[in-house]
């Protein structure tokens, strides 16, 4: 009988809306979602030659996270992603790599399959540090708009031995994004996709 190496602490959920940056008030708030799970690290302490299995299993835990997050926004709504992890310090920086496919095919599947690569953020801290998430357009990541970012982490992790996972969507580009640049009625095959 195997046993996961996915073993989560705790979830946490954080919403943000967005009415203004200082302009005018939007006729429609921007909606930013994070969901993050905070895991023990299999590997804290150790070097391992083959991650693909935990890799692998994480890929539920993507789901999960991703699902959370499409039905806070609707998946209809959303139009930007990033993901994220924080690696607690008795690991290393592969030991969060490990979510570049099980975080970003999980959004991808929930979304309907959007071509544009999902981008990342990751650092190797101590528990309490904060990471900006990269986030741009789901369909293209050339839509200047859509550029953004939103701070994730949690206060009490990552534990040395833990690894916080992190996915973030957002409902819009900036809300007072101004600075031309390709448009989201204008993505064409190959403007970023994957």
């Amino acid at each position: 009988m195997s046993t996961s190496m996915i073993q989560v602490r705790k979830r946490q959920l954080t919403v943000e809306t967005i009415h203004h940056e200082g302009g005018p008030v939007a006729a429609v708030p921007l909606r930013m979602a994070a969901a993050l799970a905070v895991v023990r690290n299999p590997f804290a302490g150790r070097y391992e030659a083959d991650l693909l299995p935990f890799m692998a299993e994480l890929r539920t835990l993507g789901t999960e996270l991703a699902e959370e997050l499409v039905g806070v926004l609707g998946k209809d709504r959303v139009e930007a992603y990033g993901k994220a992890a924080i690696v607690g310090v008795n690991g290393e920086l592969e030991h969060g790599a490990v979510w570049h496919e099980a975080g970003g095919w999980a959004m991808r599947a929930a979304l309907g399959e959007p071509k544009a690569i999902v981008p990342a953020g990751k650092a190797v801290a101590n528990a309490g540090y904060r990471l900006m998430v990269p986030l741009h357009y789901i369909h293209a990541a050339y839509v200047r708009s859509h550029f953004n970012s939103m701070e994730v982490g949690v206060q009490d992790g990552p534990r040395p031995d833990e690894i916080v996972f992190a996915l973030v969507m957002a409902d819009g580009g900036r809300v007072h994004a101004r600075l031309g640049g390709l448009r989201k009625d204008q993505v064409q095959v190959g403007d970023g996709q994957r």
